[in-house]
């Protein structure tokens, strides 16, 4: 009777294991979300044991929820896609302006239209996700960071560069160090920036300006790579594609300011690129109404303003207030996006033939 016993036991116990894992519940009865992210989520200014509990620990207290934060391999969209016949997410957090709609090409999302959007711009909306398949929480400008030296060089025209004089100019394309569109989302985004000046300011085909600077152009695998060759003595390049807040982050951690940033201008108007980053629900999510609650909360001011100094973005909530810091960036107004010249169903579909055109150019001209 004793043995009998023990294994009913067990039996029940592994059935309740079972149970808690289709129901996503934790060994103490409470729901689990499984959030899916990259790994630099929060870890501007290397608190991050702080901020998740600030972020992540008050929403698990305040609603007897565990979070549990996974760093997929690979890329988001590529980790839902393959799971989509039996998602293990809940939630997504890093879907951007061009993996967004290609998420929801795939019906990957489960749409959610937030009260707390109300301090949300809606054109951050209308530039990720206009059906609501992705929320925003923060965005940002690609920008050319330009160095003292070549700012000194070019007697201060770098802080007013054009798509025109780098394509013209040898001497300013052979100082530019830029991110392979095929493996680097920072070279994607520069990519679909460049393709929209083309088309909208010059009105010529994006390839020319390709075939113009491959042969003196300086590409780089990733942002970090770049970055670091930009910022490493004796011989850095003038400039590197990166963030338009750079400057702001200089400031903060109280570097020397070296560099300074700018967008793209043409008779006088100011054009960039903005990248926006979202929060999705996962189609098959367990947990939907705390999914919503979540994404409510992503967007209240005690997450928002732990944007700015750990993910050196703009808040996606408007009310909140910005470091002094961030005054040293080009400022936003300032800047016509040209995002909101394309649909971001029409990034996901033009994109795969972009990147396929752009390589059969670099491997000609480059």
């Amino acid at each position: 009777m004793v043995v009998a016993v023990a294994v009913a036991v067990l039996v029940a116990v592994a059935g309740y294991g079972v149970y808690a894992y289709e129901a996503g519940l934790d060994l103490s009865g409470e729901p689990t979300l499984v959030v899916y992210t990259y790994d630099s989520l929060f870890t501007g200014t290397n608190q991050t044991a702080a901020v998740d509990s600030a972020v992540f620990g008050t929403f698990e207290a305040a609603h007897h929820v565990h979070i549990e934060v996974v760093n997929p391999p690979g890329t988001l969209v590529g980790t839902l896609l393959e799971e989509a016949n039996a998602p293990t997410a809940d939630l997504v957090i890093g879907l951007d302006e061009v993996t967004a709609p290609e998420a929801a090409a795939h019906h990957l999302l489960i749409p959610y239209n937030s009260p707390a959007l109300a301090d949300v711009p809606p054109s951050l909306v209308a530039e990720i996700a206009p059906e609501h398949s992705v929320t925003p929480y923060e965005y940002g400008y690609l920008a050319f960071d330009y160095n003292d030296s070549f700012y000194n060089a070019t007697d201060g025209a770098v802080a007013n560069a054009s798509f025109e004089t780098i394509a013209a100019n040898s001497t300013w394309s052979s100082n530019l160090l830029l991110e392979d569109p095929t493996t680097d989302i920072t070279g994607e985004e520069f990519l679909l920036w460049q393709i929209e000046y083309a088309t909208v300011v010059e009105h010529q085909n994006w390839t020319e300006f390709w075939k113009s600077v491959d042969p003196h152009v300086r590409t780089s695998p990733d942002w970090t790579d770049a970055f670091a060759e930009f910022s490493t003595p004796p011989n850095p390049p003038g400039m590197v594609v990166s963030y338009s807040v750079d400057p702001a982050y200089e400031s903060y951690f109280g570097y020397p300011p070296t560099f300074g940033s700018t967008v793209a201008h043409s008779n006088g108007t100011s054009y960039g690129w903005k990248t926006i980053y979202g929060i999705g629900i996962v189609a098959g999510t367990r947990h939907l109404s705390l999914d919503q609650e979540f994404i409510d909360w992503f967007l209240s001011g005690s997450v928002q303003s732990e944007i700015p100094t750990n993910e050196w973005e703009y808040p996606a909530n408007s009310t909140i207030a910005l470091p002094p810091e961030f005054a040293l960036a080009v400022p936003p107004s300032s800047i016509t996006p040209l995002n909101d010249q394309v649909a971001p169903a029409a990034i996901a579909a033009g994109l795969p033939g972009w990147l396929s055109e752009w390589q059969e150019v670099d491997n000609q001209y480059g």
